[in-house]
């Protein structure tokens, strides 16, 4: 694909024109972050995504999470999405991502002919509104994307033939967008696509410092009323919403990152007030802070083992805690 094949059109995101190699199905690549892709796109064909180092923020219709090492996602045609590793400056984090690209109509096609090709049609509807696997579903993801090589080969082929069947199967996922963003109508030109682009940059970078409705909409010369609006329509969230998304992430991060007071990352966070991070945090994680960080601590344990298990000895597969910097 061509880095100036991702261009602005009629929607909010940034269209991608995914251009398969001669002689391939499907589309396997290893990308650096950031570079030209990493934006906010859609585009009609299916994308496993593998996030092999590093974390950040998982931006998936009106979806907004934190993403670690490891994880994988499966996105649907046309669903916009982003995975945005923050404050990384001038640094190039070398080999973030495996992303396998392919059109599902393919497939369905050959189910006539090849009955087993069914079994991927709950898959893919479900794909529509992105999905994120964890346990094992997960830990052989990874393992059979690391193992492919974009060679358009035989062995290739059936290697991501075994990874839907994996995705198939498993119940082990949740379901990232809402039905209402698939819904919504989220056309627009190109000068709104480049003030919705504006806005999430700002709040990106500024989140930890109160940021207010009127200074992101004083910044794109809009009235606060049109700007919420507008907000809400291209996003699916309300400004409020996707602040406190960015600093939950934030809090997140710290809690499983370091021994910091639950008070401190609360004003670290960016919240005024530890009640009022108290309240939104068990009602977006469904567990006070305290219980998040013990939770997480047992999580990474048991993701340590299960690596140390799974990893086959000699392997080459590089472990999730690296990070590649240029």
């Amino acid at each position: 694909m061509k880095l100036d094949s991702i261009e602005p059109t009629e929607s909010h995101a940034y269209f991608e024109q995914i251009e398969i190699p001669p002689g391939h199905s499907f589309l396997w690549r290893i990308d650096d972050y950031p570079w030209a892709r990493n934006v906010w796109n859609y585009h009609p064909e299916f994308e496993i995504h593998l996030i092999r180092h590093s974390s950040g923020l998982t931006y998936v219709g009106d979806h907004i999470g934190q993403f670690d090492a490891g994880d994988l996602f499966l996105v649907g045609s046309d669903l916009p999405h982003n995975w945005i590793t923050p404050q990384t400056g001038d640094r190039l984090l070398k080999a973030r991502d495996i992303v396998l690209q392919f059109d599902p109509s393919i497939l369905l096609s050959k189910s006539n002919a090849l009955e087993e090709l069914s079994s991927v049609q709950g898959l893919f509807e479900k794909s529509s509104r992105g999905l994120e696997f964890f346990g094992a579903a997960r830990q052989e993801g990874r393992r059979i994307l690391e193992s492919m090589d974009g060679s358009g080969s035989l062995r290739d082929l059936s290697r991501m033939l075994e990874l839907l069947a994996i995705l198939s199967s498993t119940d082990e996922y949740k379901i990232l967008s809402s039905q209402a963003f698939l819904d919504g109508d989220h056309v627009t030109g190109i000068k709104e696509h480049k003030l919705i682009e504006q806005a999430l940059e700002y709040l990106q970078t500024n989140f930890l410092h109160a940021p207010s409705l009127k200074d992101v909409a004083d910044l794109l010369g809009m009235s606060e009323t049109s700007f919420s609006r507008f907000f809400k329509k291209k996003t699916g969230n309300t400004f409020s919403y996707h602040l406190a998304s960015l600093r939950l992430w934030m809090a997140e991060k710290l809690l499983v990152e370091t021994d910091m007071p639950i008070t401190d990352i609360c004003f670290e966070a960016g919240f005024n007030n530890i009640a009022n991070f108290n309240r939104t945090f068990l009602k977006r994680n469904g567990m006070p802070p305290s219980l998040y960080r013990k939770a997480s601590k047992q999580r990474n344990l048991s993701r340590t083992q299960e690596r140390a298990l799974s990893r086959p000895q000699g392997s080459d597969l590089p472990p999730e805690s690296s990070l590649e910097l240029m």
